[in-house]
């Protein structure tokens, strides 16, 4: 399965007892320096810049996220609103009528969710930490 198989794992994970899906884009960025492991090719693509990769990865990697807090999220050359860090690797971020970001880091990538305006964001909450678990369970 190539890497952009876990964007569909990922969106299906936020499914609901109806059948709705609660994120609608997703990507992995690497954690040494933020490059995209999945492609824009997938229809569901979250299109992160080779420059907001690398600020998202050196925060991660540092575990300092004050430029998150100072700054805010850019992804796909929005501006989300930081509001809170778990654990120094779970990140969550809004933007008003935009929607979410949820952001967890694993040994070696970013696993990156957006729940659009309206839906639930903790059940990408949960979908984004079912990915970040089985690539730590993988050694990744």
């Amino acid at each position: 399965m190539s890497w952009d198989g876990y964007i569909d794992t990922l969106i299906g994970q936020t499914r609901d007892a109806s059948g709705t899906n609660h994120c609608d884009s997703a990507c992995i960025i690497g954690l040494d320096g933020g490059a995209r492991w999945t492609t824009d090719t997938h229809a569901q693509a979250m299109k992160v810049s080779p420059q907001e990769g690398a600020t998202i990865a050196a925060c991660f990697k540092s575990r300092d996220f004050s430029p998150f807090m100072q700054n805010g999220i850019r992804v796909e050359n929005n501006k989300y609103q930081f509001l809170r860090e778990e654990d120094g690797k779970i990140v969550m971020a809004k933007k008003k009528e935009l929607g979410a970001l949820t952001l967890q880091s694993t040994k070696t990538a970013i696993i990156i969710g957006h729940t659009a305006e309206g839906m639930q964001q903790g059940n990408v909450n949960k979908a984004v930490g079912y990915i970040a678990d089985y690539l730590e369970t993988s050694g990744m």
